[in-house]
């Protein structure tokens, strides 16, 4: 009888979105005359840009002509949207990049979890905590881990806790460490840092050999012009860090896809007899191997996002949500709710009031307020005692939402 991969065992609860999922069926099941609200999961809400949208439709229309039909593309991606990508959304922050060291996907969460196909299993991952659960969970499944304890800690990951202590920046390893995650602005808690913070774990990435995933899937959203968008717009990040970006949330393409993950030929690891070798290089045999690229219309429509047309379109669906994050914000903290994030993110990390645990306020908001949102705790256990808002919602259930949630509270 064939053999299972006993790493999924390990993983003790559900996906965390499933779980949140499910427990809204069951309630609406039992409360069909109610009207849930869903600021929870992280999926957008506006149609796609026209501008954008037209592109799709014509490259749809081109699979339709003999002398326009596109079929395999290259992995990689097409040159015409990563010479895009770089020339719009590169080089203005100064940042030079070769269109080899671009890779465009089917999405950032999907690419966030292959690229440990090149890593060697014995190497030693740091993730924040509080964080995204793809980083913990995907380490688990490939049999990175042992066990987790009793708090969901996983043996063989390094924590690093983020806090209100540290402002949510965690504090640098004191334990050797091969791989470091960070996600800024951050997920689950709409944290950004400054170029001085990145320039700190730049620095040690290079002086300890460690390679930086660096997840800038939010990047379009932050407002504060000293706040980098890239992890490269530091000195020495190309020789440590490898960056994934999404068009998921910055042009609304959950149900679309496409993302990309940025691998400078400079990032180099070693072999088991100790020789250095190119990550860029491990990167494309295995995209070559195991992927046959993003659709054409999808990287049409994606391309069409950097056109002038395109990108004032997109930046106006941005700042709708941005806006909606201003009023959950500042709505809550009327009602004396401590709130961070959604200044330069579009989600609201909020402190449970008096005390109450992740999913309580989960089951209180649901049951009472038919609010739905992300209890802190599923994104670790640094997470407990806070809960997660999106603003990915449409204007008018934004404001319905949180005039519930201010009533609830009073």
């Amino acid at each position: 009888m064939a053999k299972i991969n006993d790493n999924y065992l390990k993983l003790k609860a559900g996906y965390l979105f499933p779980e949140i999922g499910r427990r809204v069926r069951e309630f609406s099941a039992a409360n069909p005359d109610a009207k849930v609200i869903r600021l929870g999961i992280g999926d957008v809400t506006r149609p796609l840009a026209p501008t954008v949208l037209k592109a799709f439709h014509a490259a749809v229309d081109d699979l339709g002509t003999t002398d326009h039909f596109a079929g395999y593309g290259p992995e990689q991606g097409y040159d015409w949207l990563i010479n895009t990508i770089i020339e719009k959304s590169y080089n203005p922050l100064g940042v030079e990049l070769k269109t080899s060291e671009i890779f465009i996907s089917d999405g950032s969460k999907c690419d966030c979890a292959n690229i440990l196909d090149i890593f060697a299993l014995d190497n030693v991952v740091a993730i924040g905590d509080p964080v995204y659960p793809v980083y913990n969970d995907t380490n688990v499944m490939v049999g990175r881990t042992g066990e987790a304890n009793e708090k969901g800690y996983y043996e063989k990951i390094v924590y690093l806790p983020c806090t209100e202590a540290n402002n949510f920046n965690p504090a640098l390893p004191t334990s050797k460490v091969d791989i470091i995650y960070l996600c800024f602005p951050n997920n689950p808690t709409g944290t950004v840092a400054s170029k001085a913070e990145l320039k700190k774990w730049v620095d040690y990435a290079n002086a300890n050999d460690c390679v930086i995933f660096f997840d800038a899937a939010y990047e379009a959203f932050i407002t504060n012009p000293e706040i980098p968008h890239s992890i490269y717009e530091i000195e020495g990040a190309k020789k440590c860090a490898i960056e994934f970006r999404s068009f998921s949330k910055t042009a609304g393409f959950t149900g679309v896809r496409c993302g990309l993950v940025v691998v400078p030929e400079e990032v180099m690891g070693t072999t088991s007899t100790g020789e250095k070798y190119s990550f860029n290089k491990l990167w494309n045999r295995r995209v070559s191997t195991k992927f046959n690229g993003a659709s054409y219309p999808v990287q049409r429509a994606a391309a069409a996002v950097y056109s002038d047309q395109g990108w004032q379109e997109t930046k106006e669906i941005i700042d709708y949500y941005m806006e909606n994050a201003r009023l959950i914000r500042e709505g809550l903290r009327e009602v004396g709710v401590t709130c961070y994030g959604g200044v330069d993110a579009p989600y609201i990390w909020l402190k449970t009031p008096g005390g109450m645990s992740s999913w309580d306020f989960f089951d209180k908001l649901l049951n009472e307020c038919n609010v739905v949102g992300t209890p802190g705790s599923g994104f670790g256990p640094s997470g407990e005692g806070y809960f997660r808002l999106s603003a990915f919602g449409h204007r008018e259930n934004v404001i319905e939402a949180v005039a519930r949630i201010k009533k609830n509270l009073k």
